[in-house]
């Protein structure tokens, strides 16, 4: 697509509510063009060929033929970026994770009502042209998550009342590590558009008794609990969703829960993860920035950083802390990301020491964490 056109947008949702709220959405877009909509998969087959879009919205729960089947035989017969618009329920949740193995790159909350318009539009805009940037050969299915069956309904629980971080400017870098992390290992992760499935396939690869690891990926509040329990059934690792003062231990990856920033904080009983609300950072909420920065803060050089496919710049300030700090530092490669924004920052400001295609990755932090630590001066200033 040439840079000069529009992005043309093809919504697919059986609401005629949802239809017009997200093209109201776009309206006024710059760069955007709503070029039709479908309220079901038939009637989208037949726009998709009359219009060529470069970008599909898509509903999971429509008549005659669900989004899922549509999905996997749209990724069959014409890969294109596919953005999924889904509702909050235990069920539509879990099939979202469903269709980010059968190739869809982003995932936004389905809006309700006409005041959720304006709320709706940056955020809306922004995953379309984070899509429009995607690379096509993103487009497949990802065998990295194995295929389960949704998981049973669950009472929602409630994240606890908690303080929000109200300041984000990421510290001096210590001066030393804090006592009994001299030989502690940690790994966080960061990632965006097209992170789940990245991200599945890197964590799938571990062997159970893995340092702790952390991991921001950009995703509305509703979903993350179930990215985590898709994860935990294809990983020799634990995974869960993170809660205010969860243990950070061995064996354990903890998941920033959507709209909250999670961080390290250290206390008299070990060091534990602080979830709580604040503004966002990088336009998202959680941001890469805020972990990375408490991790270069609290773990310094024994910590590894690793930054994944997304749109923007989020995750690279802190990557540079961390790489200050005397921590590992790996940026994924252009031609493995599904969009090449944030690892390409981290690269160009000189966060990254190295750049790595995906399949590389896993083995390069099994390979990193198996090295004793041994501290060294940072090895940049800036």
């Amino acid at each position: 697509m040439k840079t000069s056109s529009p992005i043309r947008v093809l919504i697919v949702d059986d609401s005629a509510t949802v239809r017009k709220i997200l093209s109201d959405a776009l309206r006024n877009a710059p760069g955007i063009e709503v070029v039709g909509t479908a309220p079901d998969p038939y009637v989208a087959r037949e726009k998709i060929l009359a219009l060529n879009p470069d970008v599909l919205t898509l509903d999971i729960e429509m008549p005659r033929m669900d989004g899922l089947t549509f999905l996997k035989k749209l990724m069959d017969y014409k890969p294109m970026p596919v953005i999924m618009i889904s509702s909050l329920g235990q069920a539509s949740a879990a099939a979202t994770m469903e269709a980010f193995r059968l190739g869809a790159v982003e995932v936004l909350a389905k809006p309700h009502g006409p005041y959720s318009v304006g709320d709706l539009a940056n955020t809306l805009a922004d995953k379309i042209r984070a899509c429009a940037q995607a690379n096509p050969r993103a487009f497949k299915p990802s065998q990295a998550v194995a295929e389960v069956s949704a998981p049973s309904p669950a009472p929602v629980v409630a994240q606890p009342a908690m303080q929000p971080i109200t300041s984000w400017v990421p510290p001096a870098p210590p001066s030393g590590a804090l006592p009994g992390f001299a030989s502690r290992r940690i790994i966080a992760i960061g990632a965006s558009t097209g992170g789940p499935q990245t991200v599945a396939k890197i964590v799938s690869q571990f062997p159970a008794d893995m340092p702790p690891i952390l991991i921001t990926q950009h995703m509305p509040a509703g979903f993350t609990q179930h990215f985590a329990e898709r994860l935990n059934k294809s990983c020799a690792m634990e995974v869960r969703e993170a809660k205010d003062g969860d243990d950070v231990h061995p064996g354990l990856i903890l998941i920033a829960p959507g709209d909250f920033h999670m961080t390290l904080q250290h206390t008299s009983a070990g060091l534990k993860v602080r979830v709580a609300g604040g503004p966002q950072v990088c336009f998202s909420r959680p941001s890469v920035d805020v972990l990375f920065a408490s991790v270069a803060q609290l773990v310094g050089g024994p910590a590894l950083g690793v930054l994944l496919t997304g749109m923007g710049t989020d995750g690279a300030r802190g990557m540079m802390q961390m790489r200050q700090t005397g921590s590992v530092t790996i940026a994924q490669d252009e031609n493995t990301s599904i969009v090449y924004g944030m690892p390409k920052e981290a690269t160009r400001m000189g966060a990254a020491a190295m750049t790595l295609p995906l399949e590389k990755i896993a083995g390069e932090i099994v390979k990193q964490i198996s090295q004793p630590f041994v501290r060294k001066a940072a090895a940049i200033s800036r």
